[in-house]
């Protein structure tokens, strides 16, 4: 038991609480693990596999994973961790969005241990019926805008709307509606998981653990992966490109992605050398989401348009200035690998510059995640960093 519980609570942010969850581990019944994923978006991205990943754990121990894809709540929008009002979704595009989750979610759950549901089975219901106003009196503002994130937007005079106001209520219902034992989420998500307990209490059920794991940083190494910020590894991106994205991550966001995805050494990985540690990351994941092979094969493409994979260990780097954007050919010309700007742009135009090993042919403003290794030639390296 003592070992099991470890396990499952490896990499947890938090959990509430600890005892709550020994004591239902021994109850001698499969547990039921709920995890909301509202498709707000086409496609699953690998920062949904945190929470994915750890629903796995719980499956492998003979524990039952209830996914509830969100198709009522996407067409609110969570307002966690939101600075201001997300653009509210239409019912076409959520039923377009919800349409490839659930294959993108079973590459990593159990399908013989997952009950997938949509929570427009019970919402619907649950406001037609006057359900939804029978427990209403319950409800306080007061305590549906404690949250921080609502009290950052007050004071800075930013709007809320009364839907944002009322998703506490909703996911909350979800955890009544499939008798949760434990529910995952982000960190983000911890008020509106406490608030399932409170609801599952007020049907007199037994109220769900809550597990808070961290947030996986983006390729831009700074904000939280959403596909808001573009800054996404998603499922669905083929091998090569994958592996691509995940070769410009910062160093200190990599050691992050192989504790939350993977199952890697971190004390060898932290002795390698931090490109080679980061193609193992970066190898390891594609073949996650894409098999052996296909991992394997998109190493191999990508440094073979890196000079036939002769990376030097040590190259000079670049400073981006944070105040200042440059085009592409003044990068290459400050970062020393043209003479001027001219033969920079000569060099683009002619197919010789490339950014992470994909060849660019259009100097433009550059924008893109750092760090990222930007090559001239085959001998003209330089790492550009933030």
């Amino acid at each position: 038991m003592v070992e099991i519980l470890d396990l499952l609570l490896r990499g947890a942010s938090g959990v509430i609480t600890a005892e709550e969850l020994r004591k239902k581990l021994g109850l001698g019944r499969p547990l039921r693990i709920k995890l909301g994923v509202d498709p707000t978006t086409r496609d699953l991205h690998v920062g949904h596999t945190v929470c994915l990943k750890k629903m796995r754990a719980f499956q492998e121990a003979g524990h039952i994973g209830v996914l509830i894809i969100g198709d009522f709540t996407a067409r609110i929008g969570d307002p966690s961790g939101r600075t201001q009002v997300r653009a509210p979704l239409s019912v076409e595009q959520v039923q377009e969005n919800a349409a490839t989750y659930k294959e993108q979610a079973l590459q990593i759950l159990n399908p013989a241990k997952t009950e997938l549901r949509f929570n427009s089975e019970w919402l619907d219901p649950f406001l037609s019926s006057g359900k939804f106003l029978e427990y209403l009196p319950r409800v306080t503002h007061a305590r549906l805008t404690e949250r921080e994130d609502f009290k950052t937007r007050i004071s800075e005079g930013k709007p809320i709307t009364m839907l944002e106001i009322m998703y506490p209520v909703f996911q909350g219902y979800d955890s009544v509606a499939v008798r949760a034992d434990v529910e995952l989420g982000g960190t983000d998500q911890t008020f509106n998981l406490l608030f399932g307990r409170d609801m599952q209490r007020d049907y007199e059920q037994e109220p769900q653990v809550v597990m808070t794991l961290p947030l996986l940083t983006g390729t831009d190494g700074a904000r939280k992966m959403s596909k808001t910020y573009d800054n996404v590894v998603a499922l669905k991106d083929a091998p090569e490109e994958m592996f691509g994205k995940i070769m410009s991550i910062n160093d200190e966001a990599m050691m992050i992605w192989a504790e939350l995805l993977t199952d890697l050494d971190l004390a060898k990985l932290r002795a390698m050398h931090p490109m080679k540690a980061k193609a193992l990351l970066a190898e390891t994941l594609a073949a996650q989401f894409h098999g052996q092979e296909a991992g394997r094969l998109a190493q191999e493409r990508f440094f073979s348009i890196h000079s036939d994979g002769q990376i030097p260990e040590d190259m000079p780097e670049f400073r981006l200035p944070k105040d200042k954007k440059l085009f592409l050919s003044q990068v290459l010309h400050l970062a020393g690998l043209a003479s001027s700007r001219k033969e920079a742009q000569r060099k683009i135009t002619e197919g010789g510059v490339r950014l992470d090993g994909s060849v660019v042919k259009e100097d433009k403003i550059f924008n893109l995640s750092i760090p990222i290794v930007l090559t001239l030639g085959k001998r003209n390296f330089c790492r550009v960093i933030s």
